[in-house]
């Protein structure tokens, strides 16, 4: 909803003479949360925990589907981002990010992303907890799986008794064009993970969301419902924030808007891949787009022993999002797993002249620099001169 959206800003405000942190008992305004939510979720998903972030969630997450199951085993995909706490990146498909802090939440077992038949050999068995995925792998580079992956992964789920967790900390709310990127498949998970745009880009807050009969396996009777709890978690005032930005969204249809604007950033940015060879691809869905590079190192690389494309593998999306923001003040950024992409990422209150603006942006920044070395001695010179200037 761009920055600080006055509807939401006015909510945080209204409530702050309320109690906040203290939760000696359930609050007013993260029960009206809780049930707002209920209404736009896919079907059946009515239960709702609260917490601060997006890893937070996916803990939860995978702590309900062991508890709920009473089995221990994750599935989860290659390429894949869920975070950086333990758990979260016990099922975090990088083995950059986990290296360093092996052994990790176990057993955890990875597979292809879009690969149906990959999935069904780990699962088979029927001695997995649950199966987590994003709809779009956003750190991954944007990766959309093929047409019919989502309900044909609910259909193996189903078929052996795995909890289907679906990560829509970066998908959800309006980004793809649908309220939730499975719902373009008609896909009910069995525990969803939300974050970031839930607080209306004003105050943190993630949850996790299931169906009543699978709480109630996990955490039903007074025994077990203060097993999993947070502190800060739902507090009044991102529980206020969190309300104001879902009526933002449904009110103003934000979720067609980011269908019709997506289509029409897409198609822009498609005909700068058909003009520029530097654009290996471009992809996405709504308001969730990325831009793959490729090197043009030629006779550098050779020189170079190949080092030119190894350096452009990892620093050329970090090199164009620099020059975009430097120059012509628009912010992206590359992706975390796939370094060669940037995300295009708009508020979904976007306007087609802001779109052409960024597509024009890019425009010039090809003309300019086709290659890796050009780019990278454009941004050294950027970068000598703010180092002067100050």
């Amino acid at each position: 909803m761009g920055h600080n959206h006055p509807t939401v800003i006015e909510a945080v405000k209204k409530v702050m003479e309320w109690p906040n942190l203290l939760q000696a008992s359930l609050g007013t305004v993260v029960s009206a949360l809780a049930h707002n939510l209920a209404q736009i979720l896919p079907g059946g998903l009515s239960r709702s925990f609260f917490c601060n972030s997006g890893a937070e969630a996916v803990e939860g997450a995978l702590k309900l589907a062991r508890a709920a199951s009473g089995k221990t085993k994750i599935v989860y995909c290659e390429g894949s981002f869920h975070g950086k706490t333990l758990g979260a990146l016990s099922v975090t498909g990088r083995q950059k990010y986990q290296k360093p802090f092996l052994p990790l939440l176990g057993p955890c077992e990875m597979v292809p992303f879009g690969d149906l038949e990959a999935l069904e050999q780990k699962i088979f068995k029927k001695d997995v907890a649950a199966f987590i995925l994003e709809p779009i792998q956003g750190e991954g580079g944007v990766i959309v799986p093929p047409k019919g992956y989502l309900s044909g992964v609910r259909e193996l789920c189903d078929k052996y008794d795995v909890l289907l967790i679906v990560d829509e900390i970066q998908t959800g709310f309006g980004r793809t064009g649908k309220m939730f990127a499975c719902e373009h498949e008609g896909v009910i998970p069995d525990i969803i993970c939300l974050a970031k745009s839930l607080g209306g880009g004003v105050i943190p807050i993630g949850a996790y969301s299931t169906k009543p009969e699978i709480w109630e396996k996990a955490y039903g009777g007074m025994e077990r419902a203060l097993l999993h709890t947070s502190t800060f978690g739902g507090n009044t005032w991102a529980a206020a924030a969190a309300i104001a930005a879902i009526n933002v969204i449904v009110e103003q249809n934000l979720c067609e808007q980011a269908r019709a604007n997506g289509e029409y950033m897409l198609n822009r940015l498609k005909e700068l891949q058909n003009r520029y060879s530097v654009v290996k691809e471009v992809r996405g869905l709504g308001l969730m787009t990325g831009v793959e590079f490729k090197s043009q190192a030629g006779l550098m690389d050779k020189l170079t022993g190949g080092m030119i494309n190894k350096l452009s593998e990892e620093y050329f999306g970090a090199l164009v999002a620099g020059e975009l923001q430097n120059k012509y003040h628009v912010i992206t950024a590359y992706t975390l797993n796939n370094p060669n992409v940037i995300r295009l990422e708009p508020p979904l209150v976007v306007t087609k002249e802001q779109i052409d603006q960024v597509v024009d942006a890019l425009e010039e920044i090809f003309q300019r620099h086709r290659s890796f070395v050009g780019m990278a001695l454009a941004t050294s010179r950027t970068a000598l001169s703010s180092i002067f200037k100050k």
